[in-house]
């Protein structure tokens, strides 16, 4: 045991270093199977507290333990919120000028740290190899293990290389760990790193405090704006975009209308980039409009929502997107504005993209999963989790059990739309996006239609029944059940492989009506005010609210100083817990959730100050 905690147990560390009463979940029974020298493969949602179940080994065994992490950009915070808590810790990257990482060797050698950061390909270089071998290795905890996986949504092939830790270092320890794993995932980590005598850890996917809510895309930002004013006004959020162009947009967009807005993508520089991450994690309030190159490894507990006004491609990337809202197991939304649009342009891209017909073929499946998801009439949060094959109940927090929709029998609606779709093959040896199709259907005459004698077609017109936004719907949902397809580099829709028994009337077909979008006043509205807020303190009192917001203040001074994000002095939750426990010496403020023997000694005089001067 290499570091200077006193502690001699799991518990021990636990309560002493990181201040929290009790194990949660399986953590204590992983701790034990690497402690005792034994592998382990680890399934845990985001915010279950994957991070403990490899640091409390590396501080317990001898030797260093080795962390790798997919960004060296968030390696530099890993490290610091360690140093916070009295670990020693480093990290071995690139953004290192070669003396400073000639002194972290130097320490490594010597068996001066409890946990060392590196990325994968730093890791598997024969120079890295050859450095660890001289060192003492406690363990290898390989984070983010689902980007092992060829077909999944963040794979990395550097990890591929990562198999080389069991021949190399046969004795110690590796623990794999991920908040998103599929059962075939799952099987890839196991065989790809070599775990294949591991023990295996699966928890419950579920996130309660997430609201999972997704409504029809009409004028999507003007949705968005609304979410933020009415629900989140003031608080932490992720807004995700598909391309770099929309990311750049709808933060200036935002901006103008007095949201702390920016934006992140691959392509802006590097310094702007770094700047971005920075304001997000030490400043409150600031909402980040991003492409999924955001994300990954931050550990930010209170991201109040998470939004995306473009269709993810799987519910591997939505689940890890948004998982990252809600950490501190406050209440947390996931908003999605989802539209025709999105079905047609993710389908171009699949078939336009690059790959074999294998990889196609894979996408084409993550994708109609994630259709699935945002079509079903049932809870969300069950169709969420079976796809990670686990079973749930109704959960009561997701937009289709708070407010269920109303289905109707579209047979004859999907009837007409294939007979439009095969008359126009047939008659005119034509095929069309959506707007011909839809001028058609509701026999809507324009230079479009008169050019092509689409009137006298026998189909022209049989949609008037219904509107155009309805059609949408309908089309929608019918691309999302492959009754309908949209091909080639235009969109053309064509009958698709279900389409067979629709029209033959062999099978119903149950669609649901379309919800208001929030834009037009269907949000949860709830008092909001300028400025950042914390809805940590909605189940406090007006006293306790004073008494929590100035021992805000107090932190943000103290992480201002120190160059560090706030939560590294004290978590929202924890500062809840230091107002109802209501402490007046340090002892007892020793007993509250989060407050461990370093932070103790360096806040506790500070924190009692604060409670003096603002309490009753």
């Amino acid at each position: 045991m290499t570091s200077t905690v006193s502690a001699t147990t799991a518990l021990g560390v636990l309560q002493e270093v990181f201040g929290y009463d009790a194990f949660r979940g399986e953590q204590d029974q992983i701790i034990d199977q690497v402690v005792g020298g034994g592998d382990a493969v680890v399934l845990m949602p985001t915010g279950g507290g994957k991070s403990l179940c490899y640091q409390i080994p590396a501080i317990l065994r001898e030797g260093t333990g080795v962390v790798v992490s997919p960004l060296i950009a968030l390696m530099a915070d890993q490290v610091a919120a360690l140093e916070a808590v009295g670990v020693r810790a480093a990290y071995l990257n690139s953004t290192l000028e070669p003396y400073e990482a000639q002194e972290v060797e130097r320490q490594l050698l010597a068996g001066e740290f409890d946990l060392v950061y590196m990325a994968p390909e730093r890791l598997i270089l024969p120079r890295t190899i050859d450095l660890l071998k001289r060192s003492r290795i406690g363990l290898f905890a390989i984070d983010e293990a689902h980007c092992v996986a060829q077909w999944g949504h963040d794979f990395r092939p550097d990890y591929l290389g990562l198999s080389v830790l069991a021949d190399a270092f046969p004795g110690v320890p590796r623990i794999a760990l991920t908040a998103t794993a599929t059962r075939e995932t799952h099987r890839e980590i196991t065989e790809r790193l070599r775990l294949e005598d591991a023990q295996h850890f699966v928890s419950n996917f579920d996130r309660p405090n997430i609201q999972y809510r997704i409504e029809p895309k009409d004028h999507a930002k003007d949705q968005l704006l609304h979410l933020i004013r009415t629900e989140h006004e003031g608080e932490a959020g992720i807004v995700y975009c598909m391309s770099r162009k929309s990311v750049e947009s709808t933060a200036a967009w935002l901006a103008d209308r007095g949201v702390d807005a920016v934006p992140y993508h691959a392509g802006l520089d590097a310094t702007v980039r770094r700047d971005t991450q920075v304001r997000f994690l030490r400043e409150e309030g600031i909402v980040v409009v991003a492409t999924i190159a955001f994300g990954m490894g931050i550990d930010k507990p209170d991201v109040r929502f998470v939004a995306h006004l473009d269709l993810p491609k799987s519910i591997e990337g939505y689940y890890q997107e948004t998982g990252r809202a809600g950490r501190d197991g406050m209440p947390a939304t996931a908003w999605m504005a989802y539209g025709l649009g999105d079905v047609v342009n993710q389908r171009r891209m699949i078939d336009q993209g690059e790959g074999s017909d294998l990889h196609k073929r894979n996408a084409r499946s993550h994708l109609d999963a994630m259709l699935a998801l945002c079509e079903t009439t049932t809870c969300r949060r069950v169709q969420l989790l079976r796809y990670f094959g686990q079973d749930s109940e109704l959960c009561g927090n997701c937009d289709t059990c708070l407010n269920p929709p109303k289905v109707w029998d579209a047979t004859v609606p999907a009837q007409k739309l294939l007979s439009t779709l095969i008359r126009l093959q047939r008659e005119r040896g034509e095929q069309f996006g959506s707007g011909k199709v839809f001028d058609v259907l509701l026999g809507r005459t324009n230079d479009r239609t008169s050019v092509s004698r689409h009137q006298e077609l026998s189909v022209w017109g049989i949609g008037q029944d219904l509107s155009e936004r309805e059609w949408r719907s309908v089309l929608r949902q019918l691309l999302a059940r492959r009754v309908v397809e949209a091909v080639g580099d235009f969109g053309v829709l064509v009958p698709g492989p279900e389409a067979g028994p629709v029209l033959r009337g062999e099978e119903t077909v149950e669609l649901a009506v379309d919800r208001a979008p929030t834009a037009r006043g269907n949000g949860r509205a709830r008092g909001g005010g300028g400025g950042a807020r914390s809805r940590a303190a909605d189940s406090l009192g007006t006293a306790d609210k004073e008494v929590f917001e100035a021992l805000r203040e107090w932190r943000t001074s103290v992480a201002k100083e120190k160059q560090i994000p706030p939560y590294m002095v004290f978590s929202d939750a924890t500062l809840v817990g230091i107002v109802e426990a209501h402490p007046a010496t340090t002892a007892q403020l020793s007993g509250v959730s989060g407050v461990g023997a370093k932070k103790l000694e360096e806040y506790g005089d500070a924190v009692l100050e604060v409670l003096a001067t603002t309490g009753p």
